[in-house]
């Protein structure tokens, strides 16, 4: 029973984009698009074998997954820690809620400039980038967890002697941790959108350089590759999270 619901559910998860793949196909061998700027998807794909085997593609990928994850771990480690503090003392909400709420509303892109005069061109500039659109989302998922905390839990584990940290462990950690891995989910989004953005503008290597260099060369089968990549990895992080928060909180409704 167990296994037929789960067949259902990735049946469920892969029938459209399998759908969108086979019209695609039809339309381009119909001669309804313009193979120039819609190359078949098995055209796509025989393209995308002769370049990992080449290396080059598997090496664009190992580039911005890597870029990616160390950006979206050094901002999720900050965020939880920021919004922990904001959550557990009113003064360290009042003093850290005008820049996070700063940093929030400005364009993580626009303050490449300034990190590159402050820490140079290489590669520290780009995962601070990255590493920033990732700590705000977490900073304030974590902060709206224990937000929502109800008061009364607090109250009954406090008159039951609950010191601090068997308080933060035992009532804030379990009741903030669905709103963390929200958090988390978001922000590996907004990291790997990131890691692209700064790919385009300052890197040498990664997807973002492929997707700028394919637009500027008009080498369509290298650019929808990039794109495509560029989404599956997308689609990993956000199940492989999934499935993480499904194994440490699985009492939280899917």
């Amino acid at each position: 029973m167990a296994s037929a619901i789960r067949q259902a559910h990735w049946a469920y998860s892969i029938w459209l984009p399998f759908t969108l793949l086979g019209v695609w196909q039809l339309a381009a061998t119909a001669g309804w698009l313009d193979p120039l700027f819609f190359p078949p998807p098995s055209k796509l794909a025989t393209a995308a074998v002769r370049q990992f085997l080449q290396g080059d593609l598997a090496f664009q990928v190992y580039s911005t997954l890597t870029r990616s994850f160390l950006g979206f771990v050094a901002g999720t480690v900050a965020g939880l820690l920021c919004g922990a503090a904001m959550g557990l003392s009113a003064r360290a909400h009042r003093s850290l809620e005008p820049l996070v709420s700063a940093l929030y509303s400005t364009p993580k892109i626009t303050l490449l400039p300034m990190l590159m005069l402050l820490v140079g061109v290489g590669e520290t500039s780009r995962l601070l980038i990255i590493a920033a659109g990732c700590f705000i989302l977490v900073a304030m998922h974590t902060l709206d967890g224990i937000a929502s905390v109800d008061p009364h839990y607090v109250d009954m584990a406090r008159n039951c002697g609950a010191s601090r940290r068997v308080l933060f462990h035992r009532v804030y950690l379990p009741a903030c941790t669905p709103h963390v891995f929200t958090g988390m989910r978001l922000a590996a989004g907004r990291g790997l959108v990131t890691t692209l953005s700064v790919e385009m503008v300052s890197a040498g290597e990664g997807l973002g350089n492929v997707i700028l260099h394919s637009w500027q060369t008009f080498s369509t089968e290298r650019l929808y590759l990039a794109i495509i990549l560029t989404a599956l990895l997308g689609a990993s992080l956000h199940q492989s999270l999934r499935a993480l928060e499904k194994r440490l909180i699985p009492w939280r409704k899917q």
